[in-house]
């Protein structure tokens, strides 16, 4: 992976918190490192939290592992607010995950590698990849 790669949550999710076969896939992603936006970061604190009831030191530390696997974070910003709205009217997805595909393309990623958007379809430039099929 290099900067040209945008991790989604469920990476991360399935590096730091799960176990098995998508754990092993997930982690060999992050080896090589990418980019992720602040967004990312609050859905995995969230979802640490919501789900599996840790604590807000264990959060911090997985947070701050994600941070260091993809350093500089892309701020949320105006300009992807309104890209998100517009891509996620034309491709029907929701405004958050609109909001991964504007940072991504404002990062000037190529590849977004996740499981909850469509395998293969490109959205301007970006490639959606699902990283865990046929696991």
């Amino acid at each position: 992976m290099s900067k040209r790669d945008f991790i989604d949550t469920n990476v991360f999710f399935y590096a730091f918190a799960e176990t098995g076969a998508k754990s092993e896939i997930a982690e060999q992603l992050l080896t090589r490192g990418g980019t992720v936006s602040v967004q990312i970061l609050n859905e995995l604190a969230s979802v640490l939290r919501r789900r599996f009831k840790m604590g807000w030191n264990r959060i911090q530390l997985i947070v701050d592992t994600a941070i260091e696997t993809c350093p500089d974070p892309r701020p949320l910003s105006f300009s992807a607010h309104l890209s998100a709205m517009r891509l996620s009217e034309r491709f029907g997805y929701s405004i958050y995950d609109g909001l991964i595909l504007a940072s991504a393309l404002e990062a000037g990623c190529t590849t977004l590698y996740t499981e909850d958007l469509q395998h293969g379809q490109i959205v301007e430039g970006l490639r959606i990849v699902n990283p865990f099929l046929g696991t």
